[in-house]
């Protein structure tokens, strides 16, 4: 078993290794405006959201929809921290208020920052909110996110947000800069590592003991409550963690889109981020990295074609503005009937399924050999 641990775990940061060389050779050789570029940088950033969601819902149980706006103080924080205090003195952005900020901070420092602004919210929040449960939670929480989102675009914290206007001329993925050096920094694949380590501290905290206790209160909190954990304490946990998470997410997606307005976080963000972890499998992180990049490139580039009249076939009318929502939908809706835990279920993918999937893909030797088992079983 040993072995075999070793073994697995060598896989995997030979395959992190490959990935990041793709990435390096991707961004040397593809134009920077290439939409596989989108679809992976977008990707990464909501697989890092889903599986900050994944952590309250798939393994602590608790149905919250507040990500949008955990998101919407992230993104702030991080505009607001790395615009250069020159900028914010002019009237380049802040054109009808005087900027309260007057400092503006690095990259990394500014990234935590965020993070640890939505966590101070969650703490907040959670003291009242988390003695609900189940969709008197989701309702709270979603009411949180709208009227963060209304306040940020109010007058009195103009000096601070700008009001409804548009934050930018921050640090962004095209002005990141190597350490002592002039070379910018791959865009893409800063994305994917601060991603890819967020991602990992996740999975470190799931498998920790703190990890089983949110399982337990997921299972059975009376149980839970019986063996000595303090329920209160472990869901304000692992809301406020979940929180921490979805903040750097949210400036990452600042960092991706160039500008930050209360207005772009809307709870529809919040349903797409819930609907990639149904997709991807309630439980597994895997699962919803998986799926927030096929959700990312069916909506972003798959399907694009067909919004676009030009590939209609002669005689029909079909294609057009909007089409690709619609085919979009229909194919969600078959994956959640024919998947009905999701792509992974409550499962992680592992060197050991991907090799018996390739063995056996449509999983017809299993079936031989359990139907072989069961006809031995009953004539037995």
């Amino acid at each position: 078993m040993e072995a075999a641990k070793k073994k697995e775990v060598l896989f995997t940061v030979l395959a992190i290794a490959a990935l990041l060389i793709v990435l390096i050779v991707l961004e040397q050789v593809l134009p920077t405006t290439h939409i596989l570029f989108t679809v992976l940088r977008k990707g990464a950033i909501y697989a890092l959201v889903a599986v900050s969601m994944n952590l309250l819902n798939g393994f602590t149980g608790l149905f919250s929809l507040g990500q949008a706006g955990f998101m919407l103080i992230g993104a702030y924080t991080y505009a607001i921290f790395t615009m250069p205090t020159a900028v914010k003195l002019s009237d380049s952005v802040y054109k009808y208020y005087d900027c309260a900020i007057h400092f503006d901070m690095p990259l990394i420092p500014a990234l935590l920052c965020a993070g640890i602004a939505a966590a101070i919210f969650a703490a907040l929040i959670g003291l009242p909110v988390l003695r609900l449960k189940s969709d008197y939670l989701a309702i709270a929480t979603l009411g949180f996110a709208e009227i963060m989102r209304a306040i940020f675009q109010w007058d009195t914290l103009g000096p601070v947000t700008n009001g409804a206007n548009v934050l930018r001329k921050y640090i962004d993925l095209t002005s990141i800069k190597l350490p002592f050096s002039d070379k910018p920094f791959p865009p893409t694949l800063f994305v994917f590592l601060v991603a890819g380590i967020c991602i990992a501290v996740i999975m470190l905290l799931i498998n920790s003991s703190y990890g089983r206790a949110f399982k337990a209160i997921r299972d059975d909190e009376i149980a839970a409550e019986a063996m000595g954990i303090n329920l209160f304490k472990h869901k304000e946990m692992s809301f406020v963690i979940s929180s921490f998470f979805a903040g750097i997410g949210g400036a990452l997606l600042a960092m991706f889109q160039y500008t930050v307005q209360a207005a772009q976080f809307k709870s529809a963000m919040t349903y797409e981020i819930l609907l990639i972890v149904v997709i991807g499998g309630i439980g597994s992180v895997t699962g919803s990295c998986i799926s927030s990049f096929l959700f990312i490139a069916c909506s972003e580039w798959w399907l694009r074609f067909l919004d676009e009249a030009k590939y209609n076939l002669p005689g029909m009318n079909i294609l057009r503005s909007g089409f690709r929502k619609v085919v979009f939908s229909v194919i969600i809706m078959v994956i959640v009937l024919f998947f009905s835990k999701g792509i992974m279920g409550d499962r992680e993918l592992s060197w050991k399924r991907i090799g018996a999937f390739f063995k056996d893909p449509f999983g017809l030797k299993r079936k031989k050999k359990l139907a072989a088992e069961a006809e031995v079983s009953g004539n037995g």
